[in-house]
């Protein structure tokens, strides 16, 4: 056994120096779907037909774990489900697990050939990367990533805090969320999580605190989301919605929060609840 493999929670990994055990985890993809056993969590291998090409995801509290590219069609027990129904239903260490199955089975159908000579790619051994024979040309899983920020303003005439929800056009969009987006190349963190607030609600805002991160397959393969927190410069300016990501912006008293939230797996909710719960009242 690995080190890693001797770990609690779910460790990421590529070790093909053995093929998979009876025992082991199993993760059928197809499309956007993973398929769980009838008692709603992951199969094991010796419960799958044989057949089904396997590709080593890491390993969850010590036992590895693999997936594999499925048809929906197939006859296997089970049911095929969404990741945001897994990750809804399973503790976080299954939902991160699910979603790093379907970011590497979609990398990998996606990256079948060299984007410089077309040659097919083969595997790189013990990474999770694919590598030309004929340029040598090295393809890694990419990684995109968002920032989340909860904007905060104190609350007037001695109320309580008050934080900055909106309603995105895309998405689930009824729900009551952050100002997000992704990063772009040569930016940081935080400097992406100034600009986002700028253009999506024309707001100012303090140094961003950092608080945690979450993978987010919801949002494509190998996405990964930083949430912080920040203070509105101007505790008296309004939000003026972009009209192009947002339809909605405003801010609500953190006793007072809309029932529409993001689920509660999600670091969305994971930061209202954060300044909520700091907020003085």
């Amino acid at each position: 056994m690995t080190a890693a493999a001797g770990r609690a929670g779910f460790v990421p990994g590529a070790d093909r120096s053995r093929p998979p055990a009876p025992g082991d985890l199993a993760l059928p993809v197809a499309g956007r779907k993973l398929l769980t056993g009838p008692d709603g969590r992951f199969h094991r291998i010796d419960a799958l037909p044989a057949g089904l090409d396997w590709v080593p995801l890491g390993t969850l509290d010590g036992t590895p774990a693999w997936a594999a590219e499925a048809a929906e069609a197939e006859t296997l027990p089970g049911r095929w489900r969404g990741w945001r129904g897994v990750a809804a239903e399973l503790p976080e260490p299954m939902a991160t697990l699910a979603g790093r199955a379907l970011a590497v089975v979609t990398w990998r159908r996606t990256h079948r050939w060299c984007g410089a000579c077309r040659t097919e790619l083969a595997d790189v051994p013990g990474e999770t990367a694919r590598r030309c024979p004929g340029c040598d040309l090295t393809v890694f899983l990419p990684l995109s990533v968002a920032v989340l920020v909860a904007i905060t303003r104190p609350g007037r005439a001695g109320g309580p805090d008050e934080v900055l929800l909106v309603r995105h056009a895309y998405g689930p969009t009824q729900l009551w969320a952050l100002v997000a987006g992704f990063v772009e190349a040569g930016e940081s963190l935080e400097a992406a999580a100034h600009r986002e607030v700028a253009e999506e609600v024309g707001l100012t805002i303090g140094r961003p605190t950092y608080v945690d991160s979450q993978p987010w397959a919801m949002s494509g393969p190998g996405t990964l989301l930083a949430g912080f927190t920040a203070t509105v410069s101007d505790p008296a300016a309004e939000p003026v919605v972009d009209a192009r990501e947002l339809t909605d912006a405003r801010w609500f008293p953190v006793d007072a929060l809309p029932a529409e939230l993001p689920p509660a797996y999600s670091i969305s909710r994971w930061l209202i609840d954060t300044v909520a719960a700091s907020a003085p009242r």
